[in-house]
């Protein structure tokens, strides 16, 4: 929603959807990012950030859970959506006299 949010905001200010899709996504992707890092750190690196190697983040270890994978994922298949929904309704220059 909040990501729908986002893109709505930067689409009707800027005519450009996919650049809100691309802001909205990559707030919640680098949100989800930093949170699978402080898990990494916690669970593997002993509670220093200098033990986290630099794929820790991609570590599947740290995405057991469903929802982790829903918070990054959701915004980029609604905002992709929505994108190509109102590119679809926009009418085309072509057609203009």
């Amino acid at each position: 929603m909040f990501a729908l949010i986002i893109q709505a905001v930067i689409g009707l200010a800027t005519r450009n959807w996919w650049a809100g899709a691309a802001l909205a996504c990559g707030y919640f992707i680098g949100r989800e990012l930093a949170q699978a890092e402080y898990r990494w750190i916690e669970q593997f690196g002993n509670g220093l950030r200098a033990n986290m190697p630099w794929w820790g983040v991609f570590d599947l270890r740290v995405w057991p859970r469903l929802d982790q994978w829903a918070d990054w994922i959701g915004p980029i298949v609604s905002t992709t959506a929505m994108a190509l929904i109102v590119r679809m309704n926009r009418p085309s220059r072509a057609s203009a006299p």
